[in-house]
């Protein structure tokens, strides 16, 4: 009893209640997508993009962190991803290992494609900026996260997070003029 009078203290207080505890199963099944998506547009290929979304969950189930409330759960998967995607791209194997082959192709990751023309050249443009402007952009369309919430999750100030979509929905726009998506 004592520690649900606890519970309903804490949540008056906060505003929020706090996330029903999750088996790391459920918690892959609900974010899944979110995941890979994030990882996909940060490391550019589908190979790394596996194993972002294999740290991130393993983390996860390894730590089996407790949560304020699922808007907390869902920014921490979102941090935890950005985060694995980075120590990819800076990892020893990516600077470091020469390919035995003399083609290029051979040593190159396999590259995400999609089902049209269309999502393959926004995902391309998207890919193509740098990687500022790509988290932004990624987290303010397809994550649907308001501009505050960019700005806090990577540790930013609000103007910077207008900023960067602003100046980055300028790149995207002339990438894709120049290509599929010209009039």
């Amino acid at each position: 009893m004592e520690v649900e009078a606890q519970r309903v203290t804490d949540s008056d207080v906060s505003g929020e209640t706090a996330a029903e505890p999750l088996d790391t199963q459920a918690v892959v099944v609900r974010y899944e997508s979110m995941v890979y998506a994030i990882a996909v547009t940060h490391t550019q290929c589908r190979g790394d993009a596996d194993d972002v979304f294999q740290d991130v969950f393993l983390t996860y189930h390894r730590r089996q962190p407790e949560f304020r409330s699922e808007e907390h759960r869902k920014a921490w998967l979102i941090t935890t991803t950005i985060n694995c995607a980075r120590q990819a791209a800076r990892s020893s194997w990516r600077t470091r290992v020469v390919p035995l082959t003399t083609g290029a192709v051979d040593a190159a990751p396999v590259q995400f494609e999609f089902a049209t023309i269309e999502q393959n050249a926004l995902f391309a443009a998207l890919t193509a900026l740098p990687a500022s402007y790509r988290s932004v952009l990624h987290l303010f369309y397809f994550e649907d996260l308001p501009i505050l919430r960019i700005a806090e999750l990577l540790e930013l100030t609000a103007s910077t997070v207008k900023m960067r979509l602003s100046r980055g929905r300028v790149l995207m726009r002339e990438q894709l003029t120049q290509g599929v998506f010209d009039d």
